[in-house]
């Protein structure tokens, strides 16, 4: 059985947040369909552009996002000028901010700016490299941030501080996250036990390898994640459908009434989840769930009731039915063939 056997659907986009957290705690590897992953948020983008440089530092694309990222004096001309003087000697941007006939195509001032840039991003890599451990890898990704000024840019740069600080809360839990990954933690689960301890480098190529993987668009097996709408003319082997509360599905706002007409597409996009599995359908609601400011309990959409699940009978798998027939009639030959004296 694969990952890429497994679908989540749901009902609005903002429902993919916490099975995306979930997931990445448990290290399972998903993508988002119909919706914006958390890997393709802004954010999160700069600072995979940080990670993927001090991996790989002939990575242009990541070069350039770093040191645009935040803003530090270094503009346009001057890596316009770069990648001039790059492309004609055939190096990479970075290796080319080093070189001792820069001053030919750029001020000495815009070679210090880009020098000192260079010289962080060679000392970053060097304590990514040597942090191992959770608890050490939170404080210099903390560390790093502060540098950088990130958290400034994001308030400086956001239409609101609700938005600034919506997307602070994303880098905070990438921080988390890639903490957790570099492990050192005592979990208690059965047992006391210290998980394998990895350097914040080590971490770094991973996001990269996922990160280019994903880039190249290959086939990869991972759980989909998937808005109902943007499910439809797919199918899974196993499919949950989750959220299905009264107010997400069929969806209803405070301010309108339901009408039969909304309704009826309401109930035709339910049988569009229902119809997206092929072997398996696991439907979930939500105990409470978030009404405005105020959390409220949760009632199951009326549409689970007309599924009338109680009066279902279990069909069984053709091909399991066979396979067991298979092993009775293979079980019967052995007894009855006739034993060696």
């Amino acid at each position: 059985m694969k990952l890429a056997d497994f679908a989540i659907l749901y009902r609005a986009n903002h429902q993919s947040r916490v099975f995306e957290q979930k997931l990445r705690a448990a290290q399972i590897p998903y993508k988002v369909s119909g919706g914006q992953s958390f890997f393709d948020r802004a954010e999160i983008k700069d600072l995979c552009g940080w990670l993927r440089l001090i991996v790989n530092q002939d990575d242009d694309p990541a070069f350039l996002r770093a040191v645009t990222t935040p803003k530090r004096g270094i503009g346009h001309t001057t890596l316009g000028a770069l990648g001039d003087f790059s492309g004609k000697w055939k190096v990479s941007m970075f290796e080319a901010l080093f070189s001792e006939s820069l001053g030919v195509a750029l001020k000495s001032k815009a070679i210090d700016s880009l020098h000192e840039f260079g010289r962080y991003v060679n000392d970053f890599q060097h304590r990514a490299k040597t942090t191992v451990g959770a608890e050490d890898a939170k404080a210099l990704m903390l560390s790093w941030l502060k540098d950088i000024g990130y958290e400034q840019h994001l308030y400086d740069g956001g239409d609101s501080e609700k938005v600034a600080a919506s997307r602070w809360s994303n880098v905070m839990d990438f921080v988390d996250w890639v903490a957790k990954r570099c492990g050192g933690e005592i979990t208690q689960e059965g047992g006391t036990f210290e998980s394998e301890r990895k350097s914040v480098l080590d971490v770094a190529q991973s996001i990269s390898v996922i990160l280019s993987l994903a880039e190249r668009g290959d086939d990869q097996d991972v759980v989909t994640l998937s808005t109902l709408h943007a499910s439809k003319g797919l199918e899974w082997p196993h499919v949950t459908l989750a959220g299905i509360n009264e107010g997400l599905l069929p969806f209803r706002s405070d301010a309108e009434e339901v009408t039969p007409e909304h309704l009826q597409e309401e109930r035709r996009l339910m049988y569009v989840g229902i119809t997206r599995a092929q072997r398996t359908l696991a439907v979930s609601t939500l105990r409470r769930r978030k009404r405005g400011r105020e959390t409220v309990a949760g009632v199951p959409s009326r549409f689970i009731a007309e599924m009338k699940l109680h009066e279902a009978k279990t069909q069984e798998d053709p091909r399991e039915r066979l396979r067991r027939l298979r092993e009775e009639i293979a079980a019967k030959t052995t007894a009855a063939a006739p034993s060696a004296t």
